[in-house]
Order: C-alpha cells, then structure tokens, then sequence
C-alpha cells in the first residue's frame, strides 16, 4: 500500500501518495484520481525513486477548484510546482502516462529548471491525434461511436459502482493488444479513476488549442518517450513525432502493447525505466 499525506502549499491543500526510495519522482495524470492503492505506472518507479503519486486540484483529498480554468494544463503546472516547493525539493523528475504526458510537456517547457528529467508515454504534443483513424477518439475509427457512449454514460454521476466497472472495463479492453489478458494485467492494486470535471475541462476546453509542437525543440530537460506501436489512444506516430521534435529525446518502442505497456511487457518496460536512471 502507498501512504497517504496531505500536504499545506502557497495553492493549498494536496493529496498526494508515496512509496518507494531514491530521488524525488512526481506521477499524476490529468483527470485521474488516486487513494492508497498507488497506480500500475508509478509502481514501475518505485525501485529506484521516492515517487510521489499525486491527486491533482478537484481529485481525491486535494484543493477544490474555484474556477474551470483551475484544471488547465498550465495551472496544473502551478499547482506541481507549490507542492514542489513545499516538499522542499530543489528539482524533481516528473513522470506521466496519456494526459499525464500532455502535462509532463508543458511542465518541462514552462519550468525547466525544476526538473531533473521527464517520461512521457501514450501522449501526443497537439489535438491531431483525434483526427488520426487509429484512434478510438477520431470518428472514422470503428470503435468511436462505443467510446463516445461509455464516456457520456461515464459522464452519470447516478451511473451505478458496478456498471460503472464495465463500461471502464471495455474502455481499456479496447486500449490493450492482447484483450483475453485483461485480468491478468489488471488483477492487482490500482486506482485512477476519472475525474469527469477535469475531463471534461480537458475535452471541451483544452483540447481546441492544444498545440506544442513549436515549442518542443525548447525542451532541455532530459526526455524519456515510450509507446506501444499499436496505441488506440494516441497513436505512435504522435510519440514518434514528439521524440523527434525535443533535442536528444530518446524514444522506446513496445512492439506488443497498445495503451498500456508498463503491463502489457511488464518486464521490457522495467528495462525502460532503468534506462532513464
């Protein structure tokens, strides 16, 4: 189990979790909540770093947000940083997985100087990869119109704990490439639910500018990229096209994962995580 604290910054009250020993290591993604469970990503880091497992504004235990523009990229950027600062670390490394990358991006272009490094894995640097066919979120894929559905229905706050599971179920059965191995990936600990108004904030509002990509060769933090090749979230291509935009970022293939490889090649990815030490 992660141990849970809650932490007084200059933004307020954070939740956040920690396990693990070594260097500082921040994991959050943009509209996830976390509890003691810790998470499938932040416990790949956990050997070789103190990881803090981090339950952004309007998640969990956290500061409420006042405003919707609270849950942006840029003020959950502001946010890590108070927590940094409280935490007394002069630098951290931040680690993010989908959103969670999208956030380590922008954290490494706005606040260089607080970061000792950054892992990004399954994200993408602008809004194209809901135009690209091989994402469930474009509406050419097969899959989208089942996707729109589960999240919409995701969206019912009256929607049942157990249905709920489903649908989240079938979410991520369309996110792996070995979908009979869903139990096996996924029958430990975890948490992460969805936060439907960072969601929200983030589908409605974020995405109609998200673009970084003339930004990213500003980059100087040192840069880790991961993805599966068969990705339906943020296809490959949006991973291989940010490694190539950030001088001296390294990018890792995970030649049968979809979404998820840090469980789908549980063993390739621990050989990843030792390659950014």
């Amino acid at each position: 189990m992660w141990e849970q604290k809650l932490i007084e910054t200059s933004s307020g009250t954070f939740e956040y979790f920690v396990k693990g020993s070594g260097s500082p290591l921040c994991v959050t993604h943009l509209y996830s909540e976390y509890n003691a469970n810790g998470n499938t990503f932040a416990n790949q880091f956990t050997e070789y770093h103190t990881v803090y497992l981090v339950n952004l504004r309007g998640a969990g235990n956290s500061a409420p947000s006042i405003t919707e523009h609270d849950l942006s990229l840029v003020n959950s950027v502001k946010d890590l940083e108070a927590i940094r600062e409280a935490l007394q670390f002069e630098k951290w490394a931040f680690a993010g997985h989908s959103t969670g990358g999208m956030l380590a991006l922008i954290y490494a272009i706005l606040t260089p100087k607080a970061l000792t490094k950054i892992i990004v894995g399954g994200a993408s640097a602008s809004r194209e990869y809901m135009q690209h066919k091989d994402s469930i979120y474009c509406k050419e894929n097969e899959n989208n119109e089942r996707i729109r559905g589960i999240m919409q229905q995701l969206n019912d706050p009256k929607k049942p704990l157990e249905e709920r599971r489903k649908l989240n179920r079938e979410w991520t059965e369309m996110s792996i490439y070995y979908r009979d191995r869903y139990d096996e990936y996924f029958n430990r600990p975890n948490s992460g639910k969805v936060v439907n108004a960072r969601l929200n904030y983030f589908r409605y509002v974020e995405l109609i500018n998200y673009d970084l990509r003339p930004q990213l060769p500003e980059i100087i933090v040192p840069t880790y990229i991961y993805c599966g090749l068969h990705d339906a979230q943020c296809p490959y291509h949006f991973s291989k096209e940010t490694a190539g935009l950030i001088p001296n970022a390294k990018l890792f293939t995970f030649e049968e994962s979809n979404h998820f490889p840090f469980v789908e090649e549980e063993e390739k990815f621990a050989e990843f995580v030792k390659a950014t030490l």
